[in-house]
């Protein structure tokens, strides 16, 4: 399948070195909001709906996790960008790997957030068969549950209501085919292959990926780096400061030998 011309947004000055944010499965680019004013005072900063989501298409599966990358380059090669740094959460923290193991000269330095190398399949193919029959709706609030603590989800209702309509809003059959990307997912041969310079975020109350998943990738990827925060699976939207001040570290870190 060739690249999709999925729906992106450029932030902060043209001539600046490239961040691409890459989202969690069910979420847009709105999920980074949080983490763009920071990264687009330093950084050329495109954020982007994967396919499915938001606003970009959904265009008839499989999918790939290699499809998926390859509309990430199709962004690059749209802006005139030949290489990145990229962070990515959950789904999109696979999209990153394999982007780095694939095409080692596209990705500068790579943030691997909340995410997996290999997961137990049946609950994402589940929820694939749940998507085409009754839905993204019917699970949007079971999904939120796991993407954010209770307190934080007690404390910021209006918070849970977006997150909840972000997912809804994907479409049925493009969240499925993405659901099954993730079910499919094997990177860990892709892992020793992964040398840009790497760092692993893990949430320490995460229930859809526990730090256990982040602690393999880490100790895959040569030189890597873990970082452990205190949240769920979209704790970036939690613990905004720490998660975006790692980030500006990331990136920032030119010097850094491996």
């Amino acid at each position: 399948m060739t690249a999709t011309d999925v729906s992106y947004t450029v932030d902060g000055a043209a001539d600046a070195p490239v961040v691409v944010l890459s989202n969690s499965l069910g979420a847009t680019r709105g999920m980074w909001d949080p983490q763009v004013p920071a990264l687009a005072e330093r950084y050329r900063v495109v954020t982007y709906d994967g396919r499915g989501h938001g606003e970009s298409p959904a265009p008839a599966g499989p999918y790939t996790i290699d499809d998926l990358v390859d509309d990430v380059l199709g962004i690059l090669d749209r802006i005139g960008a030949e290489r990145a740094h990229v962070a990515g959460v959950s789904l999109g923290g696979m999209v990153g790997m394999r982007m780095a193991a694939r095409e080692p000269s596209r990705v500068h330095r790579l943030a691997v957030m909340f995410s997996s190398a290999k997961v137990d399949p049946q609950g994402f193919l589940d929820r694939a068969a749940q998507s085409r029959a009754q839905g993204t709706a019917s699970f949007a609030p079971t999904v939120v549950q796991r993407w954010l603590t209770p307190a934080h989800a007690a404390e910021h209702p209006e918070l849970v209501a977006e997150l909840e309509a972000m997912i809804a809003g994907a479409d049925d059959e493009g969240y499925a085919a993405c659901c099954e990307v993730v079910g499919g997912i094997d990177l860990r041969e892709d892992l020793g292959r992964i040398a840009a310079p790497t760092l692993v975020v893990s949430g320490s109350e995460d229930p859809a990926l526990p730090p256990p998943h982040q602690t393999a990738i880490a100790d895959g990827i040569r030189g890597a780096g873990l970082l452990t925060v205190r949240g769920a699976h979209l704790a970036n939207l939690e613990r905004t400061l720490e998660v975006t001040g790692a980030l500006l570290a990331h990136f920032d870190a030119e010097g850094t030998t491996r």
